[in-house]
């Protein structure tokens, strides 16, 4: 079995951007690519998109963390800074934090967020991939992901890394659009994905490709049980998972233990 079906048949995702289909190296060049275009609109459009619903969705998912002074924090695609600073409000400056991102363009927007809402020290700015992460076994308490692990190529991959940069007794979070919505929700929320945010994407980003890649992407993302099934598998533990919205994102947590 050559290297392309092996990435193809453990992560299946790997070969499609969207609803199309690319080899696995394309991928994540494609994907820098879409988040070089919307990063000087990515707030904006995030707030747009959902109504503003995301913050109060990302609120949720710090509380669940529960980020603790003193403690060694990643945030994994954190990008714009999102929930970093959201992490280092709740732990008053005292965490230390590190945004790792394979875009430099959000990174760029993540450093003046940072640095506008008075956040001069105490976050890290780190370009990387969350297929192999730049740092050492063993290093951080607490490692998330939001609305970013569906981007990834090898999913499984950056999930062994989850695990591995994690202390003994740390703990992962991973927040995520998902493919597994409720019943009485789903055909309202293709309409929404397909027509109304590739449209929004167009007016406000002039970008309608990226925004449709997104809404797809969402149906590429495997649904939590399989996930769940994943995470195991990369080493970590008491694996959960919680519906937000009938399943239009889910949080996923485990520990490595």
């Amino acid at each position: 079995m050559n290297k392309e079906s092996t990435s193809a048949s453990t992560n299946p995702e790997s070969e499609w951007f969207g609803y199309t289909r690319v080899k696995p190296e394309e991928k994540t060049a494609k994907v820098i690519e879409v988040f070089s275009s919307v990063a000087s609109k990515y707030d904006i459009m995030n707030d747009l998109m959902s109504g503003g619903l995301h913050r109060l969705w990302k609120d949720h998912f710090v509380r669940q963390m529960r980020p603790r002074a003193g403690e060694s924090i990643l945030d994994v695609a954190g990008g714009t800074g999102d929930i970093s600073l959201r992490c280092a409000k709740m732990t008053t400056g005292k965490a230390h934090i590190t945004v790792c991102d394979l875009n430099t363009d959000m990174l760029r927007v993540g450093r003046t967020k940072a640095i506008n809402h008075g956040w001069l020290s105490g976050i890290d700015w780190v370009t990387g991939n969350a297929e192999s992460l730049p740092f050492a076994d063993d290093s951080f308490d607490l490692v998330c992901i939001s609305f970013g692990l569906r981007n990834v190529t090898h999913i499984d991959a950056a999930l062994s890394e989850f695990a591995r940069v994690l202390k003994p007794g740390g703990r992962f979070f991973c927040m995520e659009f998902s493919p597994g919505v409720v019943r009485p929700l789903k055909e309202i929320y293709d309409l929404y994905s397909f027509s109304l945010l590739p449209w929004l994407g167009e007016k406000v980003a002039q970008d309608r490709d990226s925004y449709q890649y997104l809404a797809e992407s969402i149906r590429q993302f495997p649904p939590q049980g399989e996930l769940a099934i994943r995470m195991e598998q990369a080493g970590l533990d008491n694996v959960k998972w919680h519906n937000l919205m009938g399943g239009i994102a889910v949080i996923h947590s485990g520990w490595k233990l």
